[in-house]
């Protein structure tokens, strides 16, 4: 399904937005102000580090809640930014721009670990995700990562993605969240790992995307439909 007209506008923010993510330029106190892109980055291959208070429009914060500059890889935080655009764009027209991210990158800015996301909604801030609360939303905020990263692995911190080329590689992580995205957000309760594959194209056919799930679109296309059901943009 494509995303709404709402949702668009709201991507298109969140993109232009991902290009001025600032560095904190002050103590951990001070407000976090925000400078174009090319005021830290250095260099500018995707491996470079830079240092990053901001995914798209949202600040970071840390597991302890203070806001906080993490070094980020290039490509790492582009393909975040991009990833909350995806988010952000499939959630319900009512749902606003996402607010906060909380997570934490490894010291080489290569690996980052999910905590928390909130987004606006009726002048207030709402949970989209929380790292150990297993919901619909969690299975959503899911998908949305293996749509966008070839490494999902959830860890008793939140879950872990890095850069790189995402797509279908049968690995066990993802064949893990087929399984359990079928389950609980499909609720074809006796997916296993053993048939998972017919159970997700059961669920494409459904959606009206009739695709093999280990084909490059096929992934898309589950990881996509997954994330709006968990999130009751669409009902299928």
């Amino acid at each position: 399904m494509s995303d709404t007209p709402f949702g668009l506008s709201r991507r298109g923010l969140l993109v232009t937005a991902a290009t001025a993510s600032a560095v904190t330029v002050a103590g951990p106190t001070a407000a976090l102000a925000a400078r174009p892109e090319t005021a830290a980055t250095g260099p500018t291959d995707a491996a470079a580090t830079v240092s990053r208070d901001r995914i798209a429009t949202a600040v970071i914060r840390s597991p302890g809640g203070a806001l906080t500059a993490q070094p980020f890889q290039l490509d790492l935080h582009d393909r975040l930014g991009s990833w909350l655009a995806f988010w952000s764009a499939n959630s319900p027209s009512s749902w606003q721009e996402p607010v906060q991210v909380t997570g934490h990158t490894d010291p080489a800015g290569a690996v980052f670990t999910l905590a928390g996301l909130r987004y606006r909604r009726d002048d207030r801030v709402h949970d989209g995700f929380v790292a150990g609360r297993t919901d619909r939303a969690h299975w959503a905020t899911l998908a949305s990562l293996h749509h966008h990263f070839a490494l999902v692995e959830p860890t008793a911190d939140g879950v872990l993605v890095t850069g790189g080329p995402a797509g279908f590689t049968g690995s066990p992580e993802q064949v893990a969240f087929a399984v359990s995205a079928c389950r609980e957000l499909w609720g074809y309760r006796t997916a296993s790992a053993a048939d998972w594959r017919a159970a997700a194209n059961r669920a494409l056919r459904r959606a009206g995307q009739p695709a093999d799930v280990g084909s490059r679109a096929g992934w898309a296309a589950f990881t996509r439909t997954s994330l709006r059901l968990g999130l009751d943009t669409e009902s299928y």
